[in-house]
């Protein structure tokens, strides 16, 4: 086993070496833009980037002509919102959201503000889930759009994403639902769940990382919206630029191998986590998990440790690389926004550690991180005045589902 140990998948993960073999061409002899249709150099790019396109379709079960390349699950977002509200804004100005939604939602959501739009932002349960019901209670006639995720990066809890679905869809809404931490993790179908809109991204499904996908339904209601980025009218119009053929190449391949492996890894997955859930709770008083444990991710498991500061527990356990939160914030030194909307004590959100467990983990490791966790836990409770106190208040680690 080499050390550190890398359990931090829900930031990123490697390039599985599958996925360069097949890219690596497409940098050097079929280096070809896709968009030049005058010769055999531009048609092998774009031949390639149609087969890219059909695997990243048949991972949600969509047609190929439904799915936009983009720079990532951020563009994908953001041409989703924007794209959307702007399509609309003579219907209406309003727009529902979750509080525990991904950075690239929330901050679209602040800019259309900003513009004039207004935004409802949904609050959880504790479990971190999104009652369907606040949902329809949100709509109003001027809805243009609602955004719910899928699974939360930080942790890892899945939303009941066809029953709002089902919600927006009656009222006659488009929904948009960003998948880029559930997409070839647990099964995600389009037609299966009913949503209208979909961000992906292949560098959370070990494909490389600059390369996403907005999916945009066309039947039965096509998905209507503007354009973000203009200039050459790629993508159909929807998102101009030339094309990161290299990097479509990848997510396709990235794309077949989910669809192949994802439901033996989920459950290889889900087993590995339960060993670390359980090593941690038995050997620590003071453990709580956060967010629901039926409704999660395989691989994800986000638990406070009560009487410690999560930073300091990552700096002191860096033999294993995990994170006190999303990539996307975590330069921040306040505690998850995500944690505080499902009613987490601010000094337990503070002692949060997202684990995040992928395809090449393994027992060994998961029973090393354990030791070395509860190490350092045990180490930094000593050095802490108070810190008894701080656990004889903490609930048991099961009871915050």
């Amino acid at each position: 086993m080499k050390t550190p140990v890398y359990m931090d998948h829900h930031a990123t993960t490697p390039v599985d070496p599958r996925v360069l073999e097949v890219m690596l061409p497409y940098f050097t002899t079929e280096f070809g833009n896709a968009a030049s249709k005058s010769h055999v150099f531009g048609w092998r790019a774009a031949e390639a980037v149609e087969a890219a396109r059909e695997e990243v379709a048949r991972l949600i079960g969509a047609a190929a002509r439904e799915i936009v390349f983009t720079s990532g699950a951020t563009e994908s977002d953001n041409l989703a919102l924007k794209g959307v509200a702007r399509f609309h804004a003579a219907r209406g100005r309003h727009i529902v959201t979750c509080r525990t939604e991904h950075k690239a939602v929330l901050d679209a959501a602040l800019s259309l503000e900003r513009q004039g739009f207004v935004v409802t932002r949904l609050e959880v349960e504790p479990d971190g889930r999104l009652d369907p019901e606040r949902v329809r209670a949100a709509l109003r006639p001027d809805t243009v759009l609602v955004s719910v995720m899928h699974a939360n990066n930080e942790t890892g809890v899945v939303h009941p994403i066809a029953e709002i679905a089902k919600v927006a869809r009656a009222a006659g809404v488009p929904f948009h639902c960003d998948a880029a931490q559930s997409a070839g993790k647990i099964p995600f179908d389009v037609e299966a769940l009913g949503v209208d809109l979909v961000s992906l991204s292949a560098h959370k499904m070990y494909g490389p990382k600059g390369i996403g996908a907005l999916y945009l339904r066309r039947r039965p209601v096509r998905a209507r919206l503007l354009p973000e980025i203009d200039g050459g009218g790629h993508e159909r119009g929807y998102r101009s630029g030339t094309l990161n053929v290299p990097g479509i190449v990848g997510f396709g391949k990235a794309a077949e191998l989910a669809r192949l492996l994802g439901p033996a890894e989920a459950a290889r997955l889900f087993d590995l986590r339960e060993r670390l859930r359980r090593g941690l709770l038995d050997r620590l008083s003071g453990v709580s998990v956060n967010g629901s444990l039926a409704h999660r991710l395989p691989g994800n498991l986000n638990v406070s440790f009560a009487g410690v500061e999560g930073e300091a527990l990552i700096l002191s356990a860096r033999q294993v690389a995990v994170s006190s939160g999303s990539a996307c914030t975590s330069a921040s030194l306040e505690p998850s926004y995500v944690l505080r909307a499902m009613g987490v004590k601010e000094d337990l959100a503070h002692a949060s550690i997202r684990f995040g467990l992928g395809r090449g983990n393994t027992e060994e490791e998961v029973d090393y991180a354990v030791q070395v966790f509860v190490e350092k836990v045990e180490a930094l409770r000593a050095m802490a005045p108070g810190a008894g106190e701080a656990e004889a208040d903490a609930a048991p680690g099961p009871a915050r589902r």
